[in-house]
């Protein structure tokens, strides 16, 4: 089955008043870590998201392998970012793997065991011990819902709105930390430090 992995990573940063893609992470950047653990998925395509605006991003990310979305309303939410990225979507794929760009704690057999239940259903989502979190799984034939949505949590809400066709895959850990905050950042380096 032809699956597509979509990165996204065109957020603004506000709330951290610089661009997160780019904070020192595990010798390279944030983004880049995410980017491995995408890449260790083995998608037949790897998309990802950047601002309108992201020479930077492009100068110091590694985005070998990668088709490159630029999202000039990124800030209208993660729903630009998807719509953005559908028309390059290739016809051959069954459906999508959506990733945060700033939540570089995903496994890869997460997203293994997704993609398996996602081959006979149309939208997935992981349930951690703590609730409910990324990576979702979007079928073909949620993509029209998908092209009209707007806002940020605009993804969730395809979710409550087709309960029925929404399936979980269990995951025996706790939601991976995503980066919004300085201390979301503090954070994601304790537990690197814990970790080693």
């Amino acid at each position: 089955m032809f699956v597509t992995g979509l990165v996204l990573a065109a957020g603004r940063s506000r709330r951290l008043g610089r661009p997160k893609q780019l904070l020192p992470y595990r010798g390279a950047t944030l983004l880049d870590a995410t980017l491995r653990t995408a890449r260790a998925c083995r998608f037949h395509q790897l998309l990802v998201t950047v601002p309108g605006a992201a020479e930077a991003i492009e100068d110091i990310v590694d985005l070998r392998g990668c088709t490159v979305v630029h999202t000039p309303d990124s800030g209208s939410g993660c729903s630009a970012s998807v719509k953005a990225a559908l028309p390059e979507v290739d016809p051959l794929a069954a459906g999508i793997v959506l990733l945060l760009g700033d939540q570089p704690g995903v496994r890869p057999w997460t997203v293994r065991d997704l993609v398996a239940r996602g081959a006979m259903e149309n939208i997935g989502v992981c349930r951690y011990a703590d609730g409910l979190g990324h990576p979702l799984w979007l079928g073909r034939s949620v993509f029209d819902d998908l092209a009209v949505l707007r806002g940020d949590k605009a993804v969730w809400g395809l979710l409550d709105r087709h309960p029925d066709s929404v399936f979980e895959v269990p995951v025996d850990d706790r939601i991976p930390l995503d980066v919004d905050t300085w201390d979301e950042y503090r954070a994601l380096l304790d537990q690197d430090r814990d970790a080693s």
